[in-house]
């Protein structure tokens, strides 16, 4: 498994409504991409939900780099930098992945925690630690699915759970706040369960 994310930031003022409009229209298009376990077309919206920023984030989860390739280098990467500006797109290489306890329902909200690892840490702990947090974020009530990667360039891991609660406040789990607009989900049964190493 491997996670990728860029991240939008927006104007203050802008129309968030023009991101729900484009995800209308073009979130189909990655629901049969072949190598993708799934993307999950995610905003922030300024103000709400103590958010910052309006920032539109989508965050995958890939089975397969050349899948991930296809959709950087083949075309459909190409629109969004076309419309918005090349954005940097952030890369981690997968820990863990569980389903969640509310897996079979319509994800709300997601949650993305990115963290820094400081020097002088036992790996093997590390990544032990990342696919506990990601199998105890899976089995709290309202979990969709629960993923663990790390960034070896950065040394950070993050997390990154979808939640199927209408109530952000009763969501498990620290970190960005996100509303999951839509999600294309082609490979998600085959995502490698569990820890992956």
């Amino acid at each position: 498994m491997h996670a990728m994310q860029y991240e939008l930031t927006l104007p203050a003022d802008y129309d968030t409504d023009v991101v729900r409009a484009r995800v209308s229209r073009v979130g189909h298009k990655l629901d049969d991409w072949a190598g993708l376990g799934l993307k999950a077309y995610l905003l922030r919206e300024r103000g709400m939900h103590g958010s910052p920023v309006n920032q539109y984030a989508p965050f995958y989860l890939w089975n397969t780099v050349e899948g991930m390739n296809a959709f950087l280098w083949g075309g459909p990467f190409q629109g969004l930098s076309d419309d918005f500006g090349r954005p940097v797109v952030r890369q981690w290489t997968g820990l863990a992945y569980e389903e969640g306890a509310a897996a079979g329902r319509l994800a709300r909200f997601a949650v993305r925690r990115r963290r820094p690892l400081p020097d002088g840490l036992v790996y093997a702990e590390v990544a032990r630690e990342a696919a506990d947090e990601a199998g105890r974020l899976a089995r709290e009530d309202g979990a969709v699915l629960a993923a663990a990667a790390v960034d070896t360039s950065r040394w950070e891991t993050v997390h990154f759970s979808l939640w199927e609660h209408g109530d952000p406040a009763t969501v498990k789990a620290d970190g960005d706040l996100f509303q999951v607009l839509h999600v294309s989900a082609p490979g998600r049964a085959v995502l490698p369960r569990g820890r992956q190493w």
